[in-house]
């Protein structure tokens, strides 16, 4: 079972959607205990990083996604998913992420021509092997929505990047801890697949 964490930060009924279109037992829950039983887990999200903590705190999930990754469960941030793996963000000051990757979330710089938020499909480059990105082309297109860019501290964690008036971490990847900026369940056939690649993880040797 695939467990994605309800913390009423929205962007959830289409994660739920894809992952059952890939014939996932799926369960939309915040109750610490199906979490951490789960197979997998999800992190979703939109809206600002400091509403965001409030609630995972506001639910007591802080402690359990620390412990599910603990246990080496693997798991999946989405959008503000994951910015919230990181340290800080420069959306709300004096908040402190998860924590979990180390890292910085950055406004996207302003540039003439450019709108901001950045919202559209944008080409990956894909590097230093993402086990996400297996059987996905260079290059491939993605659904981005967001006015926020990861910086990792480790850019080895770093599997895929985009540019939009900077260059964006896209996914990171450390040990069983993933993350994507952008939305796999709204980019088409190749969102699918890295979402089957992510389901794969730990079933066999994908």
């Amino acid at each position: 079972m695939i467990a994605i964490i309800d913390y009423d930060a929205g962007n959830i009924k289409s994660v739920e959607k894809a992952l059952q279109l890939l014939g996932e037992d799926v369960a939309v829950t915040r109750d610490a205990g199906v979490i951490k039983s789960a197979e997998r887990v999800i992190l979703p999200g939109v809206g600002s990083f400091g509403d965001a903590m409030e609630n995972l705190h506001r639910f007591s999930l802080v402690p359990v996604i620390h412990e599910v990754i603990g246990r080496k469960t693997p798991f999946l941030g989405i959008c503000m998913g994951l910015q919230l793996l990181f340290e800080r963000s420069d959306e709300s000051p004096g908040i402190d992420g998860l924590g979990v990757l180390k890292g910085e979330i950055l406004r996207i710089p302003s540039r003439e021509g450019l709108k901001i938020p950045h919202m559209g499909w944008n080409s990956l480059h894909l590097q230093h092997g993402g086990r996400l990105f297996r059987g996905i082309s260079d290059e491939s297109y993605v659904y981005f929505v967001h006015s926020y860019f990861l910086k990792a501290a480790d850019e080895t964690i770093v599997k895929a990047s985009t540019q939009y008036s900077t260059c964006i971490h896209a996914s990171v990847e450390q040990d069983n801890v993933f993350a994507c900026q952008f939305h796999p369940e709204k980019s088409s056939d190749v969102g699918l697949q890295i979402l089957r690649n992510f389901v794969k993880i730990g079933r066999e040797d994908c």
